[in-house]
């Protein structure tokens, strides 16, 4: 049994309680907020007896091996590294950090107390994506990847009327490019490794977040591209195309249908169950590194998680998009 405990009381917590609890090794029993009183309210929700309202003495107790940080982007480098001095094992929500020298004293903080370090990026462990790494060689030559999530965000609705949220503030490392254009990213390194180069450009709204953009990442035989919004939608699949086939898949976070068209005009149809929630998955794969001793998913890479780190900073270095966290490394 793997004694948790969560840092961040929102619908993304909620989503990862109710996922993990179908796991038998899962066992929540420690809740951080801000405030006692919200804290207390959430934590008696799941039957949790300890709550904390100070960092550090929820990472010092020994009521929990392990963590699951949702907190803002901008809190988790410190937040983990708490945990992880305190030789918690520590999932940690997407983006991983802010920037990449963020990133990089997280992964030295793990890997000197030899604790459990982990991207919670579900996507890359759902039977889907598993189907879309075995099927891909189906296509022949990889030519083009195109991935799109562009999703109104129903804080913009406030945003328009002058209050901006937390998904619209710079101080918590928010936007587009962050929120959403990271689930595009993310896969893509996975599949085909570091870009060669990176082009990106983006609309900046007032608050000094963007509201959507778009990247080109260049590798050597192809080009991917990747479109991102908060204040549109886009209802477009993703394209993997070569010279044989193109690969279409249906939603970029939760990859859905999965098909290939031939060039010759066959349509082969790929159907993946996905018996548990989408979060499930990542949760699983966490207990069991923990149980095996291991100190890194070969899955959610360290590498993965610094490639991907690398082209978010590139790409809002070339749109202009700085946040208060890079001024701290």
């Amino acid at each position: 049994m793997i004694r948790f405990g969560i840092v961040g009381t929102n619908w993304i917590t909620e989503e990862f309680i109710q996922s993990a609890s179908h796991l038998p090794d899962f066992q929540l029993t420690a809740v951080y907020s801000r405030t006692e009183e919200k804290g207390r309210q959430f934590a008696d929700k799941y039957d949790v007896k300890h709550v904390f309202t100070n960092l550090e003495e929820m990472a010092k107790s020994d009521c929990l091996d392990a963590v699951y940080i949702a907190s803002p982007t901008s809190f988790h480098a410190e937040q983990s590294i708490v945990f992880l001095q305190n030789n918690k094992h520590v999932l940690c929500e997407k983006p991983l950090a802010s920037n990449p020298q963020e990133v990089e004293a997280m992964i030295a903080t793990a890997k000197k107390h030899q604790v459990l370090l982990m991207e919670a990026m579900k996507t890359t462990f759902l039977p889907s994506f598993k189907a879309i790494q075995k099927h891909i060689h189906k296509i022949g030559k990889v030519r083009m990847y195109f991935s799109s999530y562009c999703k109104y965000s129903s804080r913009y609705d406030a945003y328009r009327e002058g209050n901006i949220l937390n998904a619209f503030n710079p101080i918590f490392s928010n936007g587009s490019l962050m929120d959403l254009g990271v689930y595009c990213i993310y896969p893509l390194v996975l599949l085909f490794g570091e870009p060669k180069s990176i082009k990106a450009n983006g609309v900046m709204l007032e608050s000094g977040v963007d509201g959507n953009g778009m990247v080109l990442l260049k590798y050597d035989d192809f080009e991917a591209v990747v479109v991102h919004s908060k204040i549109s939608t886009s209802y477009l699949p993703i394209e993997i195309q070569g010279e044989e086939g193109t690969m279409i898949i249906q939603n970029p976070s939760t990859p859905g249908k999965l098909e290939i068209r031939y060039r010759n005009g066959e349509l082969e149809k790929i159907n993946e169950e996905t018996e548990h929630p989408s979060m499930y998955y990542e949760v699983e794969e966490f207990l069991r590194l923990i149980q095996a001793g291991k100190r890194e998913s070969m899955i959610n890479s360290y590498d993965h998680s610094l490639i991907t780190a690398r082209i978010l900073a590139e790409a809002r270095k070339q749109i202009g998009l700085v946040y208060p966290a890079d001024h701290k490394v």
